[in-house]
């Protein structure tokens, strides 16, 4: 625990709330620790979100985590951002110190570790595609850039929007940023070594993603941050051409470790126990769709 005049409870805040899994895995670290804190999912409607910031810090949460649509929001809200938020002008994790609100964004960290886990081979590369130029490619972009890649390539349908990240980053990183159109895609396989789906293409596993990738290098790494359905069109597609792929699961198991240390005191490992937990869970809700 962080706050000495705080209780072992934490939170997820988002709207809608309900399919955040998050209480999940926290819950499964608190009943595997031993740990007698609870972690529960509260729905704040946008035009609350600040005065629930205003009264976290005599709310009785020792922190919490938040997802859509406030991760912009409650960043210029908190007290002290840190440097990662910073960068990417959003949080996904919150604590108290002394009464005042602390925050980071751990997608990038969990992005990063999920590939540790699956594909350790990919620190080696050094150009990096990206599909998408949303909030979760930012903190995926930002992550590549502190890890050595030296090239990331963007790419977007609106083109404006990848320059927009690739302007913002460029002073940040000591990396070549580019903008591009799915025009461009095939073109920028023939050097990339890790290639990342951001986008919500894919989340129906019954389309064929819209990208050959006849002309992507023959040891890339693919992976894809959606994890409903975990298998997902593009990781299909890769899978059949052979590449190496990693899920997105990984992702959602490893941002949230941080956060569990910062409220309860102990750093939870992320087990294939646990990754098997929430797949069960994932497939039970596939089968009662």
């Amino acid at each position: 625990m962080t706050d000495n005049n705080q209780s072992d409870s934490a939170f997820v805040i988002g709207w809608p709330i309900k399919h955040s899994r998050s209480p999940l895995v926290h819950g499964y670290w608190l009943k595997y620790l031993k740990i007698q804190g609870t972690y529960e999912a509260v729905a704040v409607v946008p035009e609350n979100i600040d005065i629930f910031i205003k009264l976290l810090p005599k709310s009785g949460f020792a922190g919490g985590n938040v997802t859509v649509p406030h991760k912009e929001t409650v960043y210029r809200l908190i007290d002290h951002p840190d440097e990662i938020a910073q960068a990417l002008g959003a949080v996904n994790t919150l604590w108290l110190e002394n009464g005042e609100i602390h925050g980071t964004n751990t997608d990038g960290y969990g992005f990063c570790a999920n590939l540790d886990d699956f594909a350790p081979k990919w620190r080696e590369g050094k150009t990096a595609t990206i599909l998408g130029a949303g909030g979760a490619s930012r903190a995926v972009i930002y992550a590549l850039g502190k890890a050595g890649y030296t090239n990331i390539h963007i790419i977007n349908r609106t083109i404006l929007r990848a320059q927009a990240i690739a302007d913002e980053f460029s002073p940040l990183l000591e990396t070549s940023l580019s903008a591009h159109g799915w025009e461009e895609a095939t073109a920028l396989l023939a050097d990339t070594d890790l290639l990342v789906n951001t986008t919500s293409i894919g989340m129906d596993e019954d389309i064929e993603f819209p990208l050959d990738l006849a002309n992507l290098k023959p040891n890339a790494i693919v992976t894809d941050i959606v994890y409903t359905p975990l298998l997902t069109p593009l990781l299909k597609l890769a899978k059949r051409k052979n590449f190496k792929t990693v899920d997105g699961l990984g992702m959602l198991l490893h941002q949230a470790a941080p956060g569990f240390e910062k409220w309860f005191g102990t750093r939870p490992n992320i087990t294939p126990a646990l990754r098997q937990y929430i797949l069960s869970d994932l497939n039970k809700k596939a089968t009662v769709k």
